[in-house]
């Protein structure tokens, strides 16, 4: 049912992109995937890591994990399929299943970078600053503060940990979810990973809007720390 599911959201993106019949678009999704008779340095591209880091920590290089996933036919898998075969089968950690799992969607074509299994896309950013992390983390909990350099209307806190994390829902449904890092006493970073875009053309477009909003939280800091 999960495997369902997840084709008929991709069967509908693909509509929604190409204006294609439910059939027509159905049949795109669901054709075998080509063979890639790239060589390792190539499936490392398509998958957005370097053979030498995904082998480091997992044993096995991108052109292995395909071979491995192919026989277990994990490209007709869902997702959340293909990770759990992935963590059960080779006791890989639950960051590297994640990695593994999308590198070879983006490796068999099952998604584009930036893209996830439904059709929607998502960006990341991130960013250092001179602070201590629970100076950074108010920031962004305080809705007062956040409104001076955020300027998004309708931006509400769904959750949040101090000083470690908040999850923030978008007007047009979209989620951002926020992780804090100290480094040091004075100094901390910020990443996001802002999901639900509808293309990438969209997820362009917010991603410099990330930075935009990042260098004017940037000089809110600095200011802060002047007048303290």
């Amino acid at each position: 049912m999960p495997q369902q599911k997840d084709l008929k959201r991709l069967v509908r993106a693909r509509m929604q992109k190409t204006g294609e019949a439910y059939t027509a678009a159905r049949a795109q999704i669901t054709k075998k995937p080509k063979e890639f008779a790239a060589k390792p340095r190539g499936l490392a591209a398509l998958a957005g890591m370097s053979d030498e880091k995904v082998k480091a920590s997992t044993g096995c290089t991108w052109e292995r994990w395909v071979k491995a996933l192919d026989h277990y036919g994990a490209d007709k898998m869902s997702h959340r399929d293909i990770a759990k075969l992935v963590q059960a089968k080779y006791e890989v950690g639950p960051w590297w299943t994640q990695t593994v799992a999308v590198g070879y969607e983006r490796i068999k074509g099952l998604r584009a970078r930036g893209q996830k299994r439904n059709g929607t896309f998502q960006i990341s950013k991130s960013r250092t600053y001179n602070v201590p992390v629970t100076t950074l983390f108010d920031a962004w909990a305080d809705a007062h503060v956040r409104r001076h350099w955020l300027n998004e209307a309708g931006v509400k806190v769904r959750k949040a940990t101090r000083p470690k994390s908040i999850r923030l829902g978008w007007p047009d449904g979209g989620i951002v979810a926020v992780g804090f890092f100290p480094k040091g006493e004075r100094k901390s970073y910020v990443a996001i990973e802002h999901t639900n875009l509808p293309d990438r053309t969209t997820g362009e477009r917010i991603k410099q809007a990330w930075s935009d909003r990042f260098d004017t939280l940037g000089e809110l800091l600095a200011e802060s720390s002047l007048s303290s």
